[in-house]
């Protein structure tokens, strides 16, 4: 899917006369929430199916996402109610499995540096058949770009979210000049506003990021037709029973056993 750049650069709420408040955000967010859920149909039984197909081939889902994305990456991967084959590509993984020093997780400007994401797919050590999952609002950041680029160079399927209104408003800034979604096999458009936040102030600038609200969404959505399609063949879905009920916790890692060595519990 190519997503060219243009000039629209549209900020936040169009309902500008309106003061800012609680009400407000949740009647414009809920709306976004509501259009969501028909507009994102057929892309999110497309995403099923990459999901679906890839559990079925004994797959494991490796999602990523910088910043405040790692939210998403955090309802998809290791939840209860959520999909067992699913890892959490992040940052830490460079002192937790690589053996870097702490310190260089204090460098704001890491998710910027070259070879950072070819290290991190190296450490998860993925096999031909795991499913990337690359969630970014921008979709420009250059460890986005290059996780995305690593994955289809080595034949992963590829599922990204992000804002298409964002990424349509800015320029490219990795050097092969493309975005996440240029480079994925489905996109699910988080229908965030440019610069994420929904409410604009009067003096300029605005308040209330929404992409967290509709990227959960999405993946809850995604997760649930995911299950339907996996029911639909036959197959049982492989999810997590909360480890606070009786049992869970031991369940759980019956669960995770088939999977052992390729998806990482450590704590968050």
């Amino acid at each position: 899917m190519s997503v060219e750049s243009d000039d629209e650069s549209v900020t936040g709420s169009g309902s500008g006369t309106e003061p800012v408040s609680a009400d407000r955000f949740a009647r414009e967010s809920l709306a976004v929430l509501n259009d969501l859920t028909e507009s994102a149909r057929a892309d999110v039984r497309a995403a099923a199916a990459l999901v679906a197909d890839c559990i079925r081939e004994d797959g494991v889902l490796h999602a990523f996402g910088t910043g405040h994305s790692q939210a998403m990456v955090l309802e998809l991967a290791g939840r209860a109610g959520g999909l067992v084959p699913t890892n959490r590509l992040q940052m830490a993984d460079l002192v937790l499995f690589g053996g870097d020093d702490p310190s260089g997780l204090d460098n704001p400007l890491l998710e910027r540096e070259p070879g950072i994401a070819l290290r991190l797919y190296e450490l998860a050590e993925p096999r031909p058949q795991d499913l990337f999952v690359v969630i970014s609002n921008s979709g420009v950041n250059n460890v986005i770009v290059e996780m995305a680029l690593h994955a289809k160079e080595r034949g992963h399927r590829l599922l990204a979210i992000t804002s298409l209104a964002h990424t349509r408003s800015v320029a490219a800034t990795h050097p092969s000049g493309k975005k996440l979604a240029d480079l994925a096999d489905v996109v699910l458009d988080n229908k965030a506003p440019r610069g994420d936040a929904l409410l604009d102030l009067p003096a300029g600038g605005a308040v209330c990021a929404l992409s967290t609200l509709t990227g959960v969404l999405l993946v809850q959505m995604t997760v649930a037709e995911t299950a339907a399609q996996l029911l639909a063949s036959g197959d049982r879905p492989p999810v997590y029973v909360s480890a606070n009920v009786p049992g869970g916790f031991e369940g759980n890692l019956e669960l995770e056993r088939r999977y052992a060595g390729r998806i990482r519990r450590t704590a968050s």
